[in-house]
């Protein structure tokens, strides 16, 4: 039971690495995990059968998420927008207690404040600069050029994914890849279904530098933030909590709620109590 409910928050940490404005990161730290997977990546070396015993739950259901979920989301998104964005900001803020928890009691100084403020601008200007921007779908040959471009994009993503309240998609839009690596995703999903093999190895021509450059950004981001976190707890947490306290800003930021019809807005609390409340079961 225990190793299927590590799977079911990896799944929803997969989901959370492909809607832009929402970090994989803020869901693993609402969920209480983050810390776990966060020393487990930074032992991989020291101890690989362990470390590897830990992620592999959350790396099967990250995996699954993405892949499963890639056009269950899109359709939400589609069709459903506000009550599953709202779902998504339930899930942060349902992981915000157990958050402030950590730093309940401590002396709050200047410098919590500086950094919590640091860490709000950092997803609110990113937001607010962003809003409306083109992201079409770029057609690019394969080439060298074309490997290291999306292996430092995979760097790039794979970083901002496990700071939490940083979206890596939000990061791949403001770059405008975003559209594109959704595509050949979904692309490289279909294919595989349908047997299409060369359609396939077109999509991993794409899809490989960018898991390699991803697997990258996770061990060299994971590590500066387990050094932030012993050397400076305090003033780490805090910034985390500024990163997740504006995180549904960045996730709600640009919605229109024209039109907002009074289904909308019970489905929306229905979705917001259910995330919130998922949130808190899964941090415990």
């Amino acid at each position: 039971m225990g190793y299927l409910k590590e799977i079911l928050k990896g799944v929803f940490i997969g989901v959370a690495n492909i809607i832009p404005g929402l970090s994989g990161g803020t869901i693993a730290l609402s969920m209480g995990v983050y810390e776990k997977i966060l020393g487990a990546v930074n032992n991989i070396w020291k101890d690989f059968k362990g470390s590897l015993k830990t992620l592999l739950p959350y790396g099967i259901g990250l995996v699954a998420g993405i892949v499963c979920f890639t056009f269950l989301i899109e359709y939400c998104l589609t069709n459903f927008q506000i009550p599953t964005l709202l779902a998504f900001v339930g899930l942060i803020l349902g992981g915000l207690p157990s958050i402030y928890g950590r730093v309940k009691g401590e002396k709050f100084k200047t410098t919590h404040l500086i950094t919590l403020a640091i860490m709000a601008a950092i997803i609110i200007i990113p937001t607010i600069v962003t809003a409306g921007a083109a992201d079409a779908m770029k057609t690019v040959e394969f080439s060298l050029l074309s490997v290291l471009i999306f292996a430092g994009l995979g760097v790039i993503s794979a970083g901002t994914m496990i700071i939490p309240g940083v979206s890596g998609s939000m990061m791949l839009m403001m770059l405008g890849y975003y559209e594109t690596i959704i595509s050949t995703i979904s692309t490289f999903i279909k294919a595989a279904v349908a047997l299409d093999f060369a359609t396939a190895l077109v999509a991993c021509q794409t899809l490989i530098p960018f898991g390699i450059g991803v697997i990258a950004g996770v061990v060299v981001i994971a590590k500066i933030i387990e050094k932030l976190l012993k050397r400076y707890p305090n003033a780490t947490m805090w910034g985390i909590i500024g990163l997740v306290v504006t995180s549904p800003f960045a996730i709600l930021y640009g919605v229109s709620f024209a039109g907002c019809t009074a289904l909308t807005v019970i489905a929306s609390i229905i979705t917001f109590v259910i995330g919130f409340f998922v949130a808190r079961k899964m941090g415990e």
